[in-house]
């Protein structure tokens, strides 16, 4: 495999107006689909308040989620390797922003949780194809940091539903919630319809032409229509373009490499899903009002963006996998501290310190690594198997975090997820490979390619 003269290209650019710009259309909808998401904690909060659901219906309306997400996240990888990451980032926001402007008018909670399913559908594309297409334009030197940036962007959102359900829920009632996410999905449709193509996709597909045209734009925006430096030669016309199968996967370095995502996402999600999404019904068992366990959860929510600020600024100095490693153990550590504590003060601060730990794992490996892990023409799929695979070991998640909560307490639910963090701390410093610098076509390189390889391997 050599390194694709797109991808040259793009990498080195210098960073400028349209690197934002992809950053702000990407992060746009990522912060709605993390608003959408969120939004759940504090509704289900209020439907428990109100007599219409429980414990036990609540745990339906989130595994929904995480079904509809399950399948989402998979048809997301497959349609993004076949027809494109831009066709089908603006049919999985279509799909959750109309799906949560239903739910703001569902009748009760069997209607809320079948809508609930289908905007799981495009909450779950909207993750696989957000992170790898702004992977895909990135040059090495900023790649880990602008997608941590779009972390902190979908994270915000957490900060947001929870705080605008404290200030929402009480007053206006929690459909509000559902049409905020509706509306401002549909304003970001309408701001996405110009957005490119990733050029690394179209020459992966043998769709050169437009390849070209797209990146050519793209350096006279960063250079000047007379200042792009000539495109490199190329010695050999471009090879014919084979369908990259599935089982790819399931081979060689791609094999150890599926395992590691599949790791991390399952964890992701086992403690965001696990502790966070539950955090309102924890305070409301415990004899709180709706009104002041929103507020607890607000305050200790606020570690999200920050932890996603941190991940950012830690993206090209650690890099990912060491800093996947050290915070899974401090998270760890964290973990098994919260429930010794009874002040009501150093609850809110060992759950915002355990919060922030939580996303600035999840900006350095959900945001970053996984999706530069894998090739541009089976990218999605790889994204899309990990985290369809993370989310369908956690359809039943709920239902553990239910009966756990009930035998053993907050401590029995916070020892499940110190386990999890354990096996990912091990798991990525034994398997997993540094990518900070690198193109990603040189992370992409099989080790035994040759010189070729080996000299693209190094840091762009």
């Amino acid at each position: 495999m050599t390194r694709s003269s797109i991808g040259h290209r793009l990498d080195r650019l210098p960073r400028g107006k349209f690197h934002t710009r992809m950053l702000f259309l990407v992060g746009a909808g990522m912060f709605f689909d993390g608003f959408d998401i969120y939004l759940a904690a504090g509704v289900l909060g209020a439907l428990v308040r109100e007599g219409l659901s429980d414990v036990d219906r609540n745990a339906w309306f989130i595994s929904a989620t995480f079904a509809g997400m399950t399948v989402g996240a998979w048809l997301a990888g497959v349609l993004g390797d076949r027809y494109g990451r831009r066709f089908t980032y603006q049919f999985n926001l279509a799909v959750f922003g109309i799906a949560s402007l239903a739910a703001a008018f569902a009748p009760d909670i069997v209607w809320l949780t079948a809508f609930r399913f289908v905007m799981g559908l495009g909450l779950g594309a909207e993750i696989v194809v957000g992170y790898g297409t702004l992977s895909e334009f990135m040059p090495p030197a900023i790649r880990g940091r602008y997608a941590a940036l779009l972390a902190v962007f979908t994270n915000s959102a957490l900060f947001v539903a929870t705080f605008g359900g404290f200030l929402i829920i009480p007053y206006l009632g929690w459909r509000w919630m559902f049409a905020i996410a509706g509306i401002g999905a549909g304003i970001v449709w309408l701001m996405r319809k110009n957005m490119p193509e990733s050029p690394r996709w179209l020459e992966a597909k043998g769709r050169h032409a437009e390849a070209e045209a797209i990146t050519r734009r793209i350096e006279e925006e960063a250079y000047g229509a007379d200042s792009v430096p000539p495109a490199p030669v190329q010695r050999t016309a471009p090879a014919a373009v084979a369908e990259v199968s599935l089982a790819t996967l399931f081979r060689g370095q791609l094999l150890v490499r599926t395992i590691t995502g599949i790791v991390i996402n399952v964890v992701n999600n086992l403690i965001t899903h696990g502790f966070i999404t539950w955090m309102p019904t924890f305070f409301l068992a415990q004899g709180l009002t709706v009104t002041r366990s929103l507020g607890f959860t607000a305050v200790m929510t606020l570690g999200a963006p920050l932890g996603a600020f941190l991940g950012c600024l830690m993206a090209e100095s650690i890099g990912r996998k060491r800093g996947i490693v050290l915070f899974s153990f401090v998270a760890l550590a964290i973990g098994l501290a919260y429930p010794q504590a009874s002040d009501p003060i150093l609850v809110m601060a060992l759950g915002f310190c355990l919060v922030a730990c939580v996303f600035i794992l999840g900006a350095l490996s959900i945001a970053a690594y996984v999706p530069e892990l894998f090739p541009t023409e089976i990218r999605l799929r790889g994204v899309g198997l990990c985290s369809t695979t993370g989310r369908l070991a956690n359809i039943g998640i709920p239902f553990l975090i239910a009966f756990l909560y009930t035998r053993g307490g907050i401590g029995a639910v916070l020892g499940l997820i110190s386990a999890g963090l354990f096996v990912q701390g091990v798991v990525v410093a034994v398997l997993g490979v540094e990518t900070k610098g690198m193109a990603l076509e040189a992370v992409s390189a099989e080790p035994d390619e040759g010189p070729v390889a080996a000299a693209a391997r190094r840091p762009a």
